[in-house]
């Protein structure tokens, strides 16, 4: 896993609207969080605050996400107003997104976290996994304290997700992965039935059934949400993902950085053994792997698959003399 992300979710028995309505209001980081407390404000969407991973005070700004499936928010922190050198999307899923035509409601809410590597402390990434889990279960109880639930009420599903840093144009990683023909390259337990063009074609999966699979692209913020979905038509039974494709300089803040952060979210139910579509988020977690070194092959950069997993800041070579040594 990509060691310089972390991620973090939550079934809440709220409506997706409460949830979004709740998290786009800065001043409500006091009630939830370690120690995010706002001070001043700055401007409708921007505060001065606490921080608990920083000693001294961050400027906390919070941006609204476009998008027509399902609400979505970006949290920024900076040391100056309007240079902001952390960013953390966060999506609600709806529970009828992860299966169509279910009865259950509620939201499924993932916090999305990075960590530039040339500022992050010892500190924070090992305190991190424990308070953004912590803080997640905060947030899940005072929203469903607000509709009188005395305690935490449960999910179908759970969230898995899995994160590599792929050192190749976000743009060359969209246009390869939004084209099904192209899964036949990277995905080693499915192919395609005859040829297969655009965004949806015919699959065999590693069973031999039969699996109609669709890609879609959706423009997030500075980045991408790529959609993939399974449907197997004998058994009328769907399984979605999603991938987001983050530029690894704007989850940074580093213009210097490559390529990008490739995370994928998968919903699982809880409790149950699935029959079809990946069955497990190492399924996921292989054909990422894939997908990086088939990327960066593209984009001539061989020896970034060495390095392994997570983005690491390369050193420049210092210039060279005018005399050529």
């Amino acid at each position: 896993m990509e060691r310089n992300t972390f991620a973090t979710s939550a079934y809440i028995a709220t409506s997706p609207e409460s949830a979004f309505e709740y998290l786009c209001s800065l001043k409500n980081l006091d009630e939830w969080t370690l120690y995010s407390r706002m001070q001043e404000q700055i401007d409708e969407d921007t505060w001065l605050g606490t921080a608990s991973g920083y000693q001294k005070n961050l400027y906390y700004h919070v941006k609204k996400l476009e998008n027509s499936l399902f609400y979505g928010i970006e949290w920024h922190c900076g040391l100056e107003y309007n240079q902001y050198f952390q960013v953390y999307p966060v999506l609600l899923f709806p529970p009828d997104y992860i299966e169509p035509g279910t009865d259950e409601e509620g939201v499924y809410f993932h916090w999305l976290s990075f960590v530039d590597p040339k500022r992050q402390t010892p500190m924070i990434m090992q305190g991190i996994h424990t308070v953004h889990t912590s803080e997640c279960r905060s947030l899940k109880a005072n929203l469903e304290r607000q509709l009188g639930r005395k305690t935490a009420a449960k999910g179908r599903y759970f969230i898995d997700t899995d994160t590599i840093y792929v050192d190749a144009p976000v743009e060359i990683a969209v246009d390869y992965l939004k084209d099904v023909k192209n899964i036949n390259e990277w995905a080693h337990l499915v192919r395609p039935i005859g040829e297969v063009n655009g965004s949806s074609g015919d699959f065999l999966d590693e069973y031999n059934q039969k699996v109609q699979i669709s890609v879609r692209v959706h423009s997030l913020s500075k980045y991408y949400l790529l959609e993939q979905e399974y449907f197997y038509p004998e058994y009328n039974y769907y399984q979605r993902s999603v991938a987001l494709l983050i530029p690894t300089a704007y989850a940074f803040n580093d213009p210097d950085a490559s390529g990008l952060i490739l995370h994928r979210i998968t919903f699982w139910k809880v409790g149950e053994q699935l029959a079809h579509g990946k069955l497990q988020i190492e399924d996921f977690g292989a054909e990422s792997m894939n997908i990086k070194r088939l990327l960066e092959g593209k984009a001539g950069n061989f020896k970034s698959f060495d390095r392994g997993m997570s983005y690491v800041p390369v050193t420049k070579e210092p210039e060279l003399v005018a005399n050529g040594r």
